[in-house]
């Protein structure tokens, strides 16, 4: 099985997304939810009040992978769930204390000091503060983890805006070398038999469990990600899971042409099938669906949540229809062969990849071969494009990368055995009823499917200058060197500092998800103004830029021990709802609204492959950062939305590009000085 990346990585990896309980027009915001993402009502929120974020990240990973053990292990996962500590309620007034020191660098001071006297009020002995907080600590002593419930619902399940793009988080693999469909159908069967392995390892609980600077780290969500799908409902969707159970799923679904397919990867004896046998079932597939379906039913799942939850209840009157959605939800996963992307130059392909993977390039193109709520969707083009969409819901980002790097490492193996050729059943093709209603809520899918495809900018940069070897040269934190230079990018596109949301993992704690990870500070925000100031010295600079990196670090080490603000305050905010209690002023401010308006989303998603994980802004006016460093180079994927004219991905790459370049400068024209 693949390690996890490097000891140093701590954040989570992937995208955050917003909140519906988050949100500052009490409730009524357009889509019934507002996440880090975009504003379901356009940022205005009903009756004028703000909309405030919050964001939801994939975790990434983080500690090396210690293999222990090989052969079925009963009870084994459950054991190690069962000693891992609980996730702890951060002291009320530390986190009232941290909440001020995080505003400083992005509000005004005039606004500052109005939020202190909230903050004050909020505080007293026996005030509201301190009856929320008794709350959350009864909630922690009655449950398995205080949070994770409330983040499933409020991040994710009760979340309206399409999944797509809004929170789905998309892969891009290597560039494969075959050209035409042999090549392709080949690599798609060896992909499918390393999928396979390492699900064998999560049945047999033999999954190597991944540990953190020594300490184990929750594995939950492996066992969350395959055999699980999505369901929409009328204001919270749900999530089920058939791994579980006597009757596991023995079948994927593969996607040709918008036609949909069972495919059984088991043979009768239990065995999973060969490469060689998968080839000539993908075969067979490819054979029956020729034609370019009319109706790309997939293109239902890009909807807004509302919308699809009723089509979803119209699409299953039919009995014929229930059979194949619920096949397709019962399936490990779905793997899509995809048709060739429209060529385009080089330097742009890969940014066009990472769109194909978020979205499929609208319904001209791709994105009817998807079924958008299935958890793990791996797509492989005619011309050698590949990678993954994942639905965010069940899983962060380490499992999804540990997978993948463990099926690439997989599909290099040679094959040692051919296998015999018995006769394998004709996999079965999923057939759908469409009414004229359908077929209504098909076009009108597309038509907002493809607004959204046009409005999504991405531009994914390969920074070959320097990897993660030259700020570990300097005795830095590759991520804080990262973060610090997308600090100064921003700040000189914009000329001030914006809220920054960058995921920490909370694994470390039972069914831990994610927390946030501040990047902007009171000492980034100091050495970005000081860094084109001509009357500080570069020794000052590079003082301030090592201070700021150490600040980035302090609170990294915070976030993953379970003290760092974002999940408390939402904690506090979320008891009051539950308690029936008016909201605490402090939750109504403008400043927490601009606290949670995420103009800088970003994840650090390490992986031994040399992939990057993309996702959109999780708000309007904002940019989705996503970046893999690798050792002499780094994978970014930077995105923004075309709808907003003060945002443009690639101007941010050039930016990021020049701030990573004049910060090595610097501390190489610098000694190291002794903070």
């Amino acid at each position: 099985m693949a390690a996890a990346a490097s000891p140093r990585s701590k954040m989570a990896a992937g995208r955050p997304r917003p909140l519906a309980a988050e949100r500052g027009c009490g409730g009524g915001g357009g889509g019934g939810g507002a996440r880090c993402r975009r504003c379901p009502c356009g940022g205005r929120g009903d009756g004028g009040a703000m909309l405030a974020f919050v964001a939801r990240a994939a975790a990434r990973p983080y500690g090396l992978l210690k293999p222990t053990a090989l052969g079925k292990i009963p009870g084994r996962f459950l054991l190690h769930q069962e000693a891992l500590p609980h996730l702890p309620v951060p002291p009320l007034q530390q986190t009232l204390d941290r909440y001020l020191q995080m505003l400083q660098p992005i509000i005004s001071e005039e606004e500052l000091n109005h939020t202190q006297e909230l903050v004050a009020e909020f505080r007293k002995p026996g005030g509201v503060g301190e009856r929320l907080q008794k709350g959350l600590e009864r909630r922690a002593k009655k449950t398995e983890n205080w949070l994770s419930d409330w983040w499933l619902k409020t991040a994710y399940l009760e979340y309206r805006l399409p999944v797509v793009v809004h929170s789905s988080p998309g892969v891009v693999l290597p560039k494969q070398d075959f050209l035409d469909r042999q090549g392709q159908l080949r690599f798609a069967a060896k992909l499918i038999e390393g999928i396979l392995d390492f699900k064998t390892m999560i049945d047999n609980e033999t999954l190597p469990v991944e540990y953190m600077g020594g300490k184990p780290l929750c594995m939950n969500q492996y066992y969350q990600i395959l055999s699980s799908c999505r369901i929409p409902g009328p204001k919270r969707d749900s999530i089920v899971n058939y791994a579980k159970g006597k009757k596991q799923s023995r079948h994927i679904t593969v996607v040709h042409n918008f036609q949909f397919f069972e495919l059984d990867v088991y043979n009768s004896d239990g065995s999973p099938l060969t490469t060689d046998q998968l080839f000539i079932q993908l075969e067979k597939i490819w054979n029956t669906s020729l034609q370019t379906n009319k109706e790309p039913i997939g293109i239902l799942t890009t909807n807004h949540r509302n919308s699809w939850a009723k089509a979803y209840n119209n699409l299953l009157k039919d009995k014929t229809n229930k059979e194949s959605v619920r096949t397709i939800e019962k399936s490990i996963c779905t793997v899509c062969l995809d048709a060739p992307m429209p060529r385009v130059s080089e330097d742009i392909y890969k940014s066009r990849v990472a769109a194909q993977m978020l979205h499929g390039g609208g319904s001209r193109w791709n994105s009817g071969n998807r079924w958008f709520d299935k958890t793990l969707q791996f797509i492989i083009a005619e011309d050698g494009s590949c990678g993954l969409v994942y639905e965010h819901a069940p899983s962060e980002g380490p499992p999804i990368v540990a997978l993948l790097d463990h099926i690439v490492e997989y599909t290099k193996k040679p094959e040692l055995v051919r296998s015999p050729m018995i006769p394998l059943p004709m996999p079965k093709k999923l057939r759908f009823n469409i009414t004229p209603e359908i077929k209504n809520d098909i076009e009108k899918a597309k038509q907002n499917l493809n607004i959204m495809v046009e409005d999504l900018d991405v531009k994914v940069m390969v920074f070959h200058q320097f990897g993660k070897t030259f700020p570990k040269s300097e005795k830095i934190s590759p991520d804080a060197f990262i973060q610090l230079a997308l600090q100064l990018a921003y700040y000189r596109m914009y000329g001030h500092a914006c809220a920054t949301y960058e995921s920490a993992s909370l694994r470390m704690f039972r069914l831990g998800r994610t927390d946030t990870i501040r990047s902007t500070s009171v000492d980034s925000l100091k050495f970005v103004q000081s860094m084109d100031d001509p009357d500080k010295s570069d020794q000052e600079k590079a003082d301030l830029l090592r201070r700021a990196t150490q600040a980035h670090r302090e609170y990294t080490d915070m976030a993953i021990r379970g003290n760092a603000i974002d999940r408390h305050l939402l904690g506090l905010k979320l008891q009051a709802i539950e308690d029936l209690v008016s909201m605490p002023e402090l939750f109504m401010d403008t400043a927490y609204a601009v606290a949670m308006h995420f103009n800088l989303s970003t994840s650090q998603v390490p992986a031994k492959t040399d992939c990057v994980m993309c996702f959109g802004p999780v708000v309007p006016d904002g940019y989705g950062v996503c970046y893999n460093p690798m050792d002499e180079h780094i994978n970014f994927a930077i995105s923004a939305f075309n709808s907003c004219a003060e945002t443009n991905a690639a101007r941010m790459a050039h930016y990021l590009e020049k701030a990573l370049l004049d910060m090595r400068i610097l501390l190489q024209s610098t000694p190291k000085s002794k903070l």
